[in-house]
């Protein structure tokens, strides 16, 4: 018998967090490893009165197509992404990953030009999200590739993810709401602030919020969720921060990762790990060297990092901050192909200070 979570994972992402309505087109993606949680979607679909269609691909074909495309077609935008990202109502994505180092040995240069050959894209779906054009959400689906990264057994690691996600409750959407609206309070008191000062070891960071929105993350996007967040004034970051958790980012790890801002902007970024990825994507485009999101993460169901962005990003107690694109409905003016989370932990000695007030200390907010 099929658990009987996986039925209501699909209950909440089609009804709660993308929304979706009779008579939308609903595109649903996801490799085959996500079959039982893909077909369970396109049956709720269904019975919402929507028009679902799946896309499923073959591991691997990334890998190749890296390997083997020549430079116009590593520029190839495919009239299928065209399509869903122009035209669909919504979109639900599932990652289901068999190997997270499939692109480990892909080079970053290459990797680049197909990011800048979906600037478009990325553009198309920043602003079509941003004035509720397109809903859209995105989870993970457990793998044994997920659960090594985890250090976990598949088993540990599918209740890690159940629980993360609020589904061992006979009512998750409650769960969500009662976060959002622990939240919202704290987005509220955010509202009209300027300046925002992170401290913790080896990081010193000023910027600014000033008249930009945080927005309450509450699993209608991403899946987990448990975060706020917003855009920062572009010209406004200054200061040096150490990124603590290791991570992936395109297949490929990344670790300690310490990076100086100057009016906004990176004037110096190293890695312990993967520095001749961060100089490649640092060096995509203009936008790729200013911050396009600052975030708080506030699931504390999430108390440890997994190398998996979905996730740790969301840990309680944390803050993260993206460089590259913004999205439009925080007030980002910022434009790139790159958008790349980052996580600094504070529940060691962290601090985050707003307009000359203690926000947050150890992870723990005390307004």
């Amino acid at each position: 018998m099929a658990d009987p979570r996986l039925r209501r994972w699909a209950e909440v992402l089609v009804r709660y967090s993308v929304g979706v309505k009779a008579g939308d087109k609903l595109a649903i993606s996801g490799p085959p490893l996500a079959a039982p949680l893909l077909t369970e979607c396109y049956r709720e679909a269904l019975r919402v009165g929507a028009y679902p269609d799946v896309i499923s691909g073959v591991p691997g074909l990334q890998e190749i197509f890296l390997r083997e495309a020549n430079e116009e077609q590593l520029k190839y935008i495919s009239p299928l992404q065209e399509l869903v990202i122009g035209q669909f109502d919504a979109t639900l994505q599932i990652m289901a990953d068999e190997n997270t180092r499939e692109l480990a040995g892909a080079d970053p240069a290459r990797q680049a030009i197909q990011a800048q050959a979906h600037h478009s894209l990325v553009e198309t779906f920043m602003r079509r999200q941003a004035v509720g054009d397109l809903k859209w959400s995105l989870t993970l689906y457990p793998t044994n590739a997920y659960a090594q990264d985890a250090g976990m057994s598949l088993a540990d690691f599918t209740e890690f993810v159940y629980e993360a996600c609020f589904l061992n409750d006979e009512d998750p959407v409650a769960r969500w709401k009662e976060l959002g609206a622990k939240q919202q309070r704290l987005v509220d008191w955010l509202k009209g602030k300027d300046q925002i000062h992170v401290v913790a070891k080896d990081t010193d960071l000023h910027l600014s919020v000033k008249d930009r929105i945080f927005i309450n993350a509450d699993g209608q996007k991403n899946f987990p969720d448990g975060e706020f967040f917003t855009g920062p004034v572009e010209d406004s970051v200054n200061g040096h921060i150490r990124f603590t958790l290791p991570a992936m980012f395109q297949g490929r790890p990344v670790e300690g990762v310490r990076v100086r801002f100057e009016a906004g902007q990176v004037v110096e970024a190293t890695a312990d790990v993967g520095q001749d990825l961060l100089e490649q994507m640092l060096n995509m485009d203009d936008g790729a060297k200013r911050l396009g999101e600052f975030a708080f993460g506030n699931n504390f169901g999430i108390s440890r990092g997994i190398k998996n962005i979905l996730f740790d990003e969301k840990i309680g107690g944390s803050v993260h901050m993206a460089l590259g694109a913004g999205y439009p409905d925080t007030g980002s003016k910022n434009e790139s192909a790159l958008h790349w989370d980052m996580i600094c932990d504070l529940r060691d000695g962290g601090e985050v200070w707003v307009d000359g007030q203690l926000f947050n200390k150890n992870g723990q907010f005390v307004v």
